[in-house]
């Protein structure tokens, strides 16, 4: 299986799981050169944790500041921060 069909089968394998359903076009076909990265599960967990992007469904309760903080140190990081806003029903 080359890299385009891991590609889509991982695209596929998480929107489905959000229910939705991917029609895809294929407009060329290439494969990418393993120089520019690799896909997401064949990354190290390391790698995730360092380059990586948490989405977090913050309950009420805690701040967005607090929970960037808990996630700092369940991590073992030392910058985080999050975008937009973290507090429930804000919009």
């Amino acid at each position: 299986m080359g890299l385009r069909e891991k590609g889509v089968e991982f695209l596929d394998l998480i929107t489905s799981r959000a229910g939705y359903v991917n029609e895809w076009i294929v407009v060329r076909e290439s494969d990418t050169s393993p120089d520019y990265g690799v896909l997401p599960y064949e990354r190290k967990p390391t790698d995730h944790v360092e380059f990586g992007v948490i989405n977090l469904d913050k309950p009420p309760g805690p701040t967005s500041h607090e929970v960037v903080a808990w996630i700092k140190r369940m991590f073992n990081v030392e910058k985080a921060g999050h975008g937009g806003t973290l507090e429930p029903r804000v919009l």
